[in-house]
């Protein structure tokens, strides 16, 4: 399907060497410079990652996690890296429980768990990069201490979530007191320090000595359990990914504890019905989709945890599994009866994709969860953490249930396209509990009804979350009122749906196209 050229819209980018896609043009060129510089999809993908901590320090940063998908060189395989932290080993839910709390306190140190995302970053760079850490480092120190003009999403978040802010995170995350304005400067002096010590010294230099204690003392500070052995013993693990088909594409994602095979079951659902039937913008499209997702979703919560506590993933994304529940949704009618979706919900987080000339690929997502995640930071770096202990449950005996030294449920999740057992695309899209639903919305797209990965990303998006019907501004108030009809409750989000990026490999061609979301400020830029 071609676009019409008369209407607002993008190309995608068509290239022949390399392309990054990201939301934040400057981390995107950062990345391009890397790769023409000799370094390849890695050494770029860490670039711009750590930059985009500061070009949206609303999103993401080095208080928080990530999850990596990658493709090397010569190979089809895809390696998957889990880099997200542990609880602080004296974290218990029945205190909490105690306390009176029936969930994870999102603002306080109890919702802090140790960040992953560099200690996965030094490993990903030892293991697999070319030019090694300092280099990747680099742009982040130096912007770190200039600073980046604020882009207009990026203010429009900050403005958002800044509420959330506490203390010293108040100094290190406002201009002056105030939510800077579009194109006003930030910097964070405190930040290039830490990775100027990161790059010297490497993972060590964040997880002992005295960055750490100003970690431990800040978290402390604020009532948390946090030790210096929790710190020092973190460590990402090589896992391997979990795949499904949607007529004849396979979905490659992350295993637990990321929600990557709530996306599998999806599709399972999904491929039951003739989408590409329909018309694609249409409500019959939006309410199949949101009925299946009330039932992905719902498996999710019950089954998805630390990967020593999931024990159900092969039934979730087992064909026999999405055949019962498609035989359960009523293509005329939304039913109300399916528990909703957990209270986990957020929008905040970054997603960087990278090929390069050797057709290396990464997918990588990288969040501190909520919008400024828990609004603590340390006294002396400013390293803001992230609120990705909210993602447990305190329910007594379920596998999510907080507990020390485990890793809660996540809702970030990079994404690979296969075909024909050749890897075809990296990609990712961004908003919490979307995700899932979001990957199987581009897939479709794309699939079902043609669309190149450009336009099915700038398509409108709709998602059935805790009880209401989210419709984008792009479906007309008919689609909206046929929605209405079916019993869906319906809405108009006051933030667009996520975010997404990227990077179609055509492998006859030899060419990479690349895709960048217009609800975000990025861009995808190659050479």
């Amino acid at each position: 399907m071609t676009r019409d050229f008369q209407l607002p819209g993008r190309s995608p980018l068509i290239v022949t060497n390399g392309i990054c896609a990201t939301s934040h043009p400057l981390a995107a060129h950062v990345a391009i410079r890397i790769l023409e510089d000799g370094g390849n999809a890695v050494d770029a993908a860490i670039a711009a990652a750590v930059l985009l901590g500061i070009c949206e320090p609303q999103m993401t940063g080095i208080g928080g996690d990530c999850f990596v998908l990658l493709k090397p060189p010569g190979e089809e395989r895809v390696i998957a890296l889990n880099g997200s932290g542990r609880a602080p080993a004296a974290l218990t839910a029945q205190k909490m429980r105690d306390l009176g709390h029936v969930t994870v306190p999102a603002g306080g140190a109890e919702a802090v768990t140790i960040p992953g995302a560099i200690d996965a970053f030094c490993r990903l760079s030892e293991d697999w990069g070319k030019l090694g850490l300092a280099a990747s480092l680099a742009p982040a120190i130096h912007y770190a201490d200039a600073g980046v003009p604020v882009a207009p999403r990026v203010a429009f978040d900050w403005a958002d979530d800044q509420s959330v802010l506490k203390g010293v995170a108040r100094t290190h995350y406002l201009v002056n007191g105030a939510v800077p304005r579009v194109g006003q400067v930030f910097a964070h002096a405190g930040q290039a320090e830490v990775l100027r010590r990161i790059a010297k010294h490497g993972r060590s230099a964040f997880y002992e000595g005295e960055i750490a204690e100003d970690m431990v003392a800040s978290l402390n500070a604020f009532g948390g359990v946090h030790t210096l052995e929790d710190f020092g013993t973190t460590n990402c693990d090589y896992v391997d990914p979990v795949s499904g088909h949607y007529r004849g594409t396979e979905l490659v994602e992350h295993p637990p504890n990321g929600q990557g095979a709530t996306a599998i079951l999806l599709a399972n659902i999904l491929s039951h019905f003739d989408l590409a039937a329909l018309d694609p913008f249409g409500s019959r499209r939006a309410h199949i989709e949101a009925e299946a997702t009330k039932l992905a979703y719902d498996a999710r919560n019950r089954f998805i945890a630390d990967a020593d506590f999931t024990t159900r993933t092969e039934h979730m994304i087992a064909p026999e599994t999405a055949a019962q529940l498609a035989a359960l949704i009523d293509p005329n009618r939304a039913r109300d009866d399916f528990p909703l979706a957990a209270d986990n919900v957020h929008k905040e987080t970054v997603y960087v994709t990278v090929v390069d000339k050797d057709r290396m690929a990464v997918s990588l997502i990288y969040s501190i969860f909520d919008g400024f995640g828990s609004g603590i930071a340390t006294d002396k770096f400013g390293i803001l953490f992230q609120n990705r202990g909210k993602g447990f449950t305190l329910e007594e005996g379920h596998p999510n249930e907080a507990a020390g030294k485990k890793r809660p449920m996540h809702t970030i999740i990079p994404g690979m396209l296969k075909k024909d057992g050749r890897v075809i695309a990296p990609f990712g899209v961004m908003g919490g509990q979307y995700q899932p639903c979001g990957h199987i919305r581009f897939l479709s797209n794309m699939v079902d009804f043609g669309l190149d990965a450009q336009s099915a990303i700038d398509a409108p998006r709709c998602f059935s979350d805790r009880g209401e019907m989210k419709v984008e501004r792009g479906y007309s108030d008919t689609i909206r009122q046929e929605l209405s009809d079916m019993g869906h409750k319906v809405v108009i989000p006051g933030d667009p749906l996520g975010g997404a990026q990227a990077i179609m490999i055509n492998h006859e061609s030899g060419t990479l196209l690349g895709a960048s979301d217009p609800r975000k400020d990025g861009a995808a830029i190659g050479y």
